[in-house]
């Protein structure tokens, strides 16, 4: 964890050493985890967090200084996991590892859940902010590097702007299947994946690929 994210925490009043009182911690963290999703951030209390853990209210001020600091705890080793996937361009069948990457990004936040408090969190706590635009920067610098590479053996557009097109990519992974939603439509993570993949490659190479990648399901 960075000193930033050291920072964004801070430090607990106490750090359990006796499975006892770790157990109780893990209770806290549970049923702050609960009720954040279930009532929203600024709608539980740290009292509401204890009586759902079956603690004193005392007992949660043992552990988390307030109610940002438990939620933080939550956040603090899942803020990757919050992060649009990077994509592979060094495989046969581009499109189809994409789709792949997008449905298991989707599964992940939905599982998580936490991501849901994000529009909460973010117009409040402008340390939060910038930790998590620090992360995107990130995945950003890692699917740019990629995106070079793929640009040096000529496999993309060559007049395509690089940094635009990672943006780009990294908004549609972010938000296309969440839209695809809100119009009723079921999330279809292929075709996310084929306009991401052609906004990237020129049809000769797109069709080079999957060429290659029938002829890779011949041969096994």
């Amino acid at each position: 964890m960075s000193d930033r994210e050291d920072h964004l925490v801070g430090e607990f009043p106490i750090v359990p050493k006796q499975e006892r009182a770790q157990q109780k911690r893990k209770l806290l963290l549970k049923s702050g985890y609960a009720l954040f999703i279930m009532k929203g951030y600024e709608q539980t209390t740290a009292k509401e967090i204890a009586a759902n853990a079956g603690v004193a209210t005392g007992t949660f001020y043992r552990y988390f200084s307030d109610k940002r600091q438990l939620l933080m705890a939550l956040l603090e080793d899942q803020i990757e996991m919050l992060m649009p996937p990077e994509p592979k361009w060094g495989v046969r069948d581009p499109e189809s590892t994409l789709a792949g990457l997008l449905e298991a990004y989707d599964r992940r936040l939905n599982e998580l859940g936490l991501q849901r408090l994000l529009p909460e969190i973010l117009a409040k706590d402008t340390e939060f902010a910038e930790v998590l635009t620090a992360a995107k920067r990130k995945i950003y610098d890692r699917i740019l590097s990629g995106i070079k590479k793929a640009y040096d053996h000529g496999l993309i557009w060559k007049d395509i702007d690089l940094n635009t097109v990672t943006w780009a990519m990294m908004i549609l992974a972010e938000n296309a299947p969440e839209k695809m939603k809100q119009c009723g439509k079921q999330a279809d993570y292929h075709e996310v994946a084929k306009v991401i993949c052609r906004m990237i490659f020129p049809p000769d190479v797109i069709m080079k690929l999957q060429h290659e990648a029938k002829l890779d399901e011949n041969i096994e």
